[in-house]
């Protein structure tokens, strides 16, 4: 018997079919040791020895794995082949040698690029052992990024109250989102002007010419500033004769794009199918592991953590097979298309990202993945064919023009797909729109041809500022500076939303305050260590340990020489020191001029104070050079009316209702209200969802968010509704009690049955029940923070639930009829009231206190009950036990 070890069960139920008899699939599911989340896991001082540790679950595996091995002829390590993979097995052999359960079991590494019987068995066939260097360059990355978050954070929790954590690779991504920041704050528009004249040849053909010289001069972007020079270009003009002064017609080849890496499919698929990059990882993750095709389950995908454009051979041949087949002989090249790697320290020791069988057309697999699996498949489907097709053909055409009274001329450019190639299949999408693009197809004309004009109009133009990143422009040029790993791209953007130092507006990142503060703080006190080149190079050096052309702990010797002599400097400096620096760099953000000529910095509450940045335990804020004789604080940044931007207001009004729709802040944080409250009757509310600035919200999505829970539609399998909302723990889908996660709020208002059936179902695979007793009615999402109302079976009838707090319904109460307001009244009620076990307790020392505030009787009560009669201790700490409420059912 062979035991083979992969990281996932579902993996490993697809490999042992294919395997067969004779041998034992386990899954490791994914990493068994981590370092721990405390001080001295890696020990500089030591050589930077490392202590793992294991947690129970993987602990119990292991346990499985070890008892399997023992009278195994062979241990085979078949895990996912890149560095973490080969972690993964590196720990999992480090664990079993420890416990001693390989005497006399021979162990192999194997790798594959796709879960398919073919390949599976082919690489069973060329087994090897573990690859050090790989093992070295996880070692370094790992021991680095601990080293890291262990000891920049602390500095950040003592030097700037709020901040959460900073992190190697998460920082200087966070600096990227917060300088194109500064530079949109910094942008000043400029105007300039174009001027465009429609034409006519003499045989009646029409088409569009722009100026480009003027008298003798080429023209830059900037030549005509405004209106009353393009006004008097045009007069000029329309009184001159125009002549055709020469036609020039190239052909031109468009070639088509190389395959899917890691970062093009997460680019692409933010840009195509709205998918943000962890949901892209998700998705391609389970075509990669396997769908049920005809009774046997089988790989879709080639592995998706990959920097390399090239693709095997017989994949090659196979597109080839395909195009001829599908599209035409016109469509195939002469000879296959070989891509090689252009991106900085790409690694090519895997394929692109491609399907395993090219002849799988997506309308063949359509039926058998959902929603989301098939949208992806069918991008990767297209742009691996497209990227073997002929080129596509055009046509560039130029006519230019001039004026010969005027000395004016004008430009007009063409250009006509002749064979549209690969493009008959795929368009590469665009980030933001081009300027200057080509028109179409142009009219014929001969040199020295005579025109006519038709009309000629002056546009007004405003330059406009640098675009916020978009999650696919973030990764592009994250992968262009060669910082991090396109692996973890998905991961590091998470994290900083999870942090709460970005939020998203639109599909954009928007840095919070939170963040600017510590990418200003890191920037000014650690500049080395959030500098793009040298996160950079430092990535380099981890790709040289991984090629073994560097000692990976002569990596982290230099590193950590440099990193701690900055931390040292940083933990002298005293707070005033830092804010003094912030208050100086964050100074245009913080306090922006309002255009009138006073003091941004003057206080608004007394006369002669200064504003500036202060710390407190929740954070920054902006307080008052005169505390404490003056009392003023506010929020970071401000609105127009210099108060902070979190402040009440109203968006517009609901079409429907003929009520306004604010913006309002409450003790659980800011939600947005319809209407003002009325007698016997609560406004329609709903929460923000974290991550988006209660400043930048607008209408459009308020009502959105108002509409919410909203009907998926009706579960296929039990006949009930599956609802979509967004709570507390973020946006989820909810199903008869159960609730799963969804990627993002904007998810919550497109999700479809077929994924929110998918993701309650690997919800009920990964462990997830309804908590506690199933409820006997789901009223709905509560209105302020998004948790369920629903009536339970109690001791004594039935209730209603929220939270931790239950009110009893009427006995004559019809379950069927109650609604989601008659609930929220009754549990309003029941939380407004006082609860009577204090009193009884305070009551009989209160006779023997003076005359005082009902807080000195509490504390006196408190202070003499335990010494009067110390027996009843015991009994005391028993009693909240019983009162102690049932868990709510919550999303994760």
């Amino acid at each position: 018997m062979d035991v083979v070890i992969v990281e996932s069960p579902a993996k490993a139920k697809t490999i042992n079919k294919y395997l067969g008899k004779g041998f034992k699939v386990l899954a490791s599911y994914g990493h068994v040791r981590d370092l721990p989340s405390k001080d001295g896991s890696v020990l500089p001082d030591d050589d930077f020895a490392m202590s793992w540790d294991v947690d129970p679950k993987s602990q119990k595996r292991l346990n499985d794995i070890a008892a399997a091995v023992k009278g195994a002829d062979k241990l085979i390590l078949a895990t996912d082949p890149d560095r973490e993979g080969e972690a993964i097995s590196w720990h999992v052999l480090e664990v079993l040698n420890k416990k001693k359960a390989l005497q006399g079991v021979n162990v192999e590494r194997v790798v594959f690029n796709a879960i398919t019987k073919n390949s599976v068995l082919e690489a069973m066939q060329h087994p090897r052992g573990l690859d050090k260097e790989l093992i070295d360059a996880y070692l370094a990355r790992r021991a680095l990024d601990y080293l890291v978050g262990f000891t920049l954070s602390p500095v950040l929790w003592r030097k700037l109250p709020g901040a959460r954590s900073a992190g190697r690779v998460q920082s200087v991504s966070l600096r990227l989102i917060c300088d194109r920041e500064l530079e949109i704050e910094a942008f000043r528009a400029q105007e300039y002007w174009t001027i465009e004249a429609d034409m006519q040849t003499g045989a009646g053909g029409a088409f569009t010419a722009r100026i480009v010289t003027l008298d003798g001069k080429k023209l830059e972007k900037f030549d005509i500033p405004n209106k009353e020079t393009a006004d008097d270009i045009v007069k000029r003009i329309k009184s001159s004769h125009f002549t055709v002064k020469s036609v020039e017609s190239k052909p031109a080849r468009r070639n088509p794009y190389p395959p899917f890496t890691t970062s093009t499919l997460q680019q692409e698929a933010s840009r195509k199918i709205g998918f943000s990059a962890s949901r892209t990882m998700q998705v391609a993750q389970r075509l990669y592991e396997g769908i049920e095709i005809d009774g046997e389950t089988t790989g879709l995908i080639t592995y998706m953590r990959t920097d390399g454009v090239q693709i095997a051979d017989e994949a090659i041949a196979q597109a080839r097979t395909v195009i001829n087949n599908e599209f035409g002989e016109a469509y195939l090249p002469s000879a296959p298309r070989i891509y090689k790697t252009k991106a900085k320290n790409a690694q090519e020791a895997h394929e692109a990202i491609r399907p395993t069988d090219l002849s799988r057309l997506p309308k063949h697999v359509a039926k058998t993945l959902d929603d989301d699996q098939r949208r992806l498949y069918e991008l990767i489907w297209n742009r691996t064919i497209a990227s073997q097709m002929e080129s596509t053909q055009l046509e560039r055409t130029t006519i230019e023009i001039e004026a010969d009274e005027q000395q004016i001329g004008l430009r007009a450019t063409g250009s006509v797909v002749i064979f549209d190639g690969f493009l008959r299949l795929y368009q590469e999408g665009r980030d933001e729109p081009e300027d200057g693009e080509e028109g179409g197809r142009l009219p014929k004309v001969a040199r020295g041809d005579k025109l006519g004009l038709h009309e000629v109009r002056a546009d007004q133009h405003f330059t406009e500022p640098p675009p916020r990143f978009t999650e696919a422009t973030l990764v592009k040029r994250m992968e262009e500076l060669g910082i991090g790993r396109p692996s973890t791209y998905a991961s590091t953007l998470q994290t900083l939303r999870d942090r709460g130092y970005v939020n998203m507006d639109k599909g954009r990142f928007v840095p919070d305050d939170k963040g600017r503060l510590v990418t200003a703080f890191l920037e000014n006190f650690f500049t080395r260590y959030v500098e793009y080149d040298f996160t950079a190079d430092l990535e380099e050096k981890l790709d040289k340990v991984s090629a073994g052309e560097l000692d990976w702990k002569q990596v982290l010797r230099e590193f950590w020489k440099d990193f701690t002599g900055a931390v040292g400097e940083a933990m002298e400096l005293r707070i005033t020191e830092v804010l003094d620096r912030l208050n100086e760099v964050l100074g245009p953000h913080v306090f922006p001029d309002k255009g009138d000529g006073s003091d941004p910095r003057k206080c608004p509450s007394c006369a002669d104070g200064r504003l500036s940045l202060k710390v407190g335990k929740f954070g920054a804020f902006v307080g008052c050079s005169n505390y404490p004789d003056c009392r003023f604080t506010r929020q970071l940044t401000v609105g127009a009316d210099g108060e902070g931007t979190t402040g009440d207001r109203t968006l517009g009004i609901d079409p429907d209702t003929g009520k306004p729709v604010m913006v309002k802040s409450g003790r659980f944080g800011p939600y947005i209200q319809l209407g003002e409250p009325e007698e016997g009757e609560k406004p329609k509310r709903a929460g923000i969802p974290k991550g988006k600035s209660p400043a930048t919200i607008e209408f459009e999505e308020a009502l959105k968010l108002l509409s919410l829970p909203r009907e998926v539609g009706i579960h296929p399998e039990t006949g009930l509704p599956i609802t979509a909302g967004i709570g507390r723990y973020g946006p989820f889908v909810l199903h008869d009690g159960t609730y799963a996660n969804l990627d993002s709020p904007e998810e919550v208002f497109t999700v479809g049955i077929n994924r929110a059936v998918t993701v309650l179902a690997e919800k009920k695979l990964r462990g997830g029940k309804p908590r506690g007793p199933k409820p006997l009615k789901e009223l709905g999402a509560h209105p302020v923070d998004g948790k369920p109302v629903q009536i339970m079976e109690g001791k004594y009838g039935a209730y209603v639930k929220h939270e931790k707090t239950n009110a009893t319904l009427p006995k004559d109460a019809d379950i069927e009829k109650v609604t989601l307001a008659e609930a929220i009244a009754l549990i309003d009620a029941k939380a407004g009231t006082p609860s009577k076990k204090p009193a009884k307790k305070a009551k009989a020392p209160a006779k023997k206190a003076k005359p005082a505030e009902n807080e000195t009787k509490a504390a006196t009560a408190k202070k003499a009950a335990p010494k009067k009669k110390p027996a009843k201790k015991p009994a005391a700490k028993k009693a909240p036990a019983k009162a102690k409420p049932r868990p709510a059912a919550a999303a994760d």
